[in-house]
């Protein structure tokens, strides 16, 4: 088994090597969009000549790519607030015309205009829209099986299976992410949110359809709920961007987002307007994943006997096509997938440009918008957001143009690789007229978005080290030697500055994410995986003595490398940790939302208040790389933060080799 667990170290250059480059080193690309794997199937699909379930061959670009549909919120329920009532149900989705309708997840939101038309399509879950600075407020409720949609997967981890459930260094001791008594349990976490943590949805907020508790299970207005809900109040106080919200249950967050459990909510700001972008039909969500199919079109889930799936699905169709404009288009990007990356460009027919990729701007990351930057290709991880100009004017009518993978394998980068490669994504075709005579957008070179100042470091900003650490082959990964479910060491002054360094000493790229707040990217430095992995062992071997903490200044086998461009001065809340490599980002700010929302009592943060953060490759989140960090008011829990790694004021920006 290789999809849920990773190798222990990796060759001794990859990380520089790939930081260098900004590629894997695999130069070879798929001719088609399915590749071989490793393992055993189920035994009613389609499968590679060892047995996986492989999706059964599909004419690409032949369905119309879905817009998923747009939740109508309710002002009447709270003052000043959006209302939302949302359910989580099964139903059922076709994923491809050759494909026969498959039993899915998704999320369903409630009609304020008629009750019986609910809102979504079965598979993901409607589009939530709202205003920047006015709160909403959303009611989830849980409706579905008590039996999992891939019950064996649930089975495995909680019977203990060594490749699956959670084995923590020692010497903690496992347990278990689940009951015994529960297959399904879920909890809805607005990713990139401003938000208070009994609103977050992590992990030990889960709750199950028949109304079993999570011993962190939260709700605001409990006399207003049932056992199977929970009220969450979200602030809107972000910048201007697409977020979205997806599943977080404790130790299956990956089969529940896999079963479809995902959506968009996108923060709007009304003096957007006056910058012209490209607006309703012409700004396009792209959802983008990957999965296996079952001859009959049921969803297959392989990540227990190889690395990716081998089907793209975007906005929950296989290979879809959209019909453009000759105009510029809006595209907003959101890697949705378990596990893989994607190298993307537009790729055009070779007698249409003197190139043979179409050029676009990015405008806008995680965090919003950033100043246009012109680009060819980008490298987007599992739970980033990319905001694109398109222009498809100088395409002649008939063009089609397709969104290409390339580069990218899983796991990238690439080492040992061994997923199933997808080159070809999804196809626009210029086939439609140019409406309302002229396109009266703003060219990308002229627009004029909000600045993002670059947060500089302070001589005394706190550092703080999160380590990568895997205690032996195939085992579980953790951040620095400790399970998840140990409580919080690492407390943080409500309002303070710190860099936090992520020490990758493993062969794979993790996306990290950080629930609460925005950050930017400040450097990379390439370390030496092997020596310090050694020297780590040892220290935890010796009993993790706090002065006896290797200093990692000491294994550093290159300058600070700069972010890339698309991550200079721009706002993230997900980070791709490059193997054998310190990534260090900066948070300027650690101040949690304080006041109630829409005059909710307990909306707002009492502190201490505790958050979570973990990679983004579900599989590696669900098996133990996630930890704790707590919020605390000045002159409380005045620790030395050696327990998590944290080693005092730094000397700036970063050392140097």
């Amino acid at each position: 088994m290789v999809g849920r667990r990773d190798f222990l170290k990796a060759g001794a250059a990859g990380g520089a090597a790939m930081l260098s480059t900004g590629c894997s080193g695999n130069a070879g690309e798929s001719s088609t969009g399915h590749g071989t794997g490793a393992g055993h199937g189920t035994g009613h699909g389609t499968g590679s000549s060892d047995g996986v379930p492989q999706t059964p061959p599909l004419k690409k670009y032949v369905d119309p790519l879905p817009r998923p549909m747009t939740a109508i919120p309710d002002p009447s329920v709270y003052p000043g607030a959006d209302y939302y009532d949302i359910t989580m149900r099964k139903g059922s989705w076709q994923f491809h015309r050759d494909l026969d309708p498959a039993p899915v997840w998704g999320y369903w939101a409630a009609n304020p205009h008629d009750r019986d038309k609910p809102i979504g399509m079965g598979y993901l879950g409607p589009t939530i829209n709202v205003t920047k600075g006015r709160p909403s407020v959303a009611k989830y409720r849980n409706e579905l099986p008590t039996t999992h949609l891939f019950q064996s997967v649930i089975d495995a981890i909680r019977g203990g299976d060594p490749q699956l459930a959670p084995s923590p260094p020692p010497p903690y001791r496992s347990e278990a992410p689940f009951p015994k008594n529960i297959n399904v349990w879920n909890v809805v976490h607005q990713h990139g949110g401003f938000t208070a943590p009994q609103s977050d949805g992590m992990p030990h907020q889960s709750y199950s359809p028949d109304g079993f508790h999570a011993d962190h299970y939260a709700t605001l207005e409990p006399d207003r709920v049932k056992r199977n809900e929970a009220i969450f109040g979200y602030t809107n106080h972000e910048r201007a961007t697409m977020l979205w919200y997806h599943d977080h249950g404790m130790g299956m967050t990956s089969l529940n987002v896999y079963a479809g459990l995902a959506g968009l909510y996108l923060v709007r700001d009304p003096a957007d307007v006056k910058l012209g972008l490209p607006r309703g039909e012409f700004e396009v969500p792209l959802i983008l994943q990957d999965r296996t199919f079952h001859r009959d079109g049921s969803l297959a889930y392989t990540m227990t006997q190889r690395e990716g799936e081998d089907t793209p699905v975007v906005n929950g169709k296989a290979y879809p096509y959209l019909a453009v404009e000759p105009r510029r288009y809006r595209l907003r990007i959101l890697n949705a997938s378990n596990e893989r990356f994607w190298r993307l460009r537009f790729d055009v027919p070779r007698d249409v440009l003197p190139q043979p990729t179409l050029p676009f701007w990015l405008i806008g990351t995680d965090g919003g918008f950033r100043a246009p930057l012109p680009m060819l290709n980008f490298l987007i991880g599992p739970a980033e957001r990319y905001d694109l100009i398109v222009d498809f004017s100088r395409m002649p009518m008939g063009t089609e143009i397709t969104l290409t993978n390339y580069h990218a394998p899983v796991h990238y980068p690439g080492v040992p690789g061994l997923g199933p490669q997808i080159s070809e994504i999804m196809q626009f075709r210029v086939t439609e007229p140019l409406s309302g005579g002229a396109d009266r957008t703003t060219p990308p070179k002229k627009l004029e978005l909000p600045a993002v100042t670059p947060i500089e470091p302070e001589p005394d900003t706190r550092r703080r080290q999160w380590v990568v650490y895997q205690h032996k082959l195939f085992s579980t990964m953790t951040f620095n030697a400790m399970p998840f479910m140990e409580p919080s060491q690492d407390f943080i002054k409500a309002g303070s500055s710190e860099i936090w360094e992520y020490i990758n000493t493993n062969h794979d790229a993790h996306p990290m994410h950080v629930h609460l707040i925005n950050f930017q990217v400040l450097n990379r430095q390439p370390i030496d995986a092997v020596g310090y992995q050694a020297d780590y062992e040892k220290w935890i071997d010796g009993g993790r003595e706090p002065e006896d903490l290797p200093v990692l200044a000491n294994y550093f086998t290159g300058p600070p490398i700069p972010p890339a461009p698309d991550e200079a001065l721009s706002y993230k809340d997900t980070v791709k940790s490059y193997p054998e490599t310190v990534t260090r980002i900066i948070i300027q700010d650690f101040t949690p939302p304080m006041d109630a929302i829409a005059s909710i009592p307990g909306s707002g943060t009492t502190l201490p208040a505790t958050y979570i953060h973990h990679c983004h490759l579900l599989e590696h989140e669900d098996d133990d790389l996630m930890r704790p960090w707590t919020i605390v008011a000045d002159g409380e829990h005045e620790a030395d933060d050696t327990g998590g790694h944290g080693h005092g004021k730094g000397p700036g920006p970063a050392p140097t080799a």
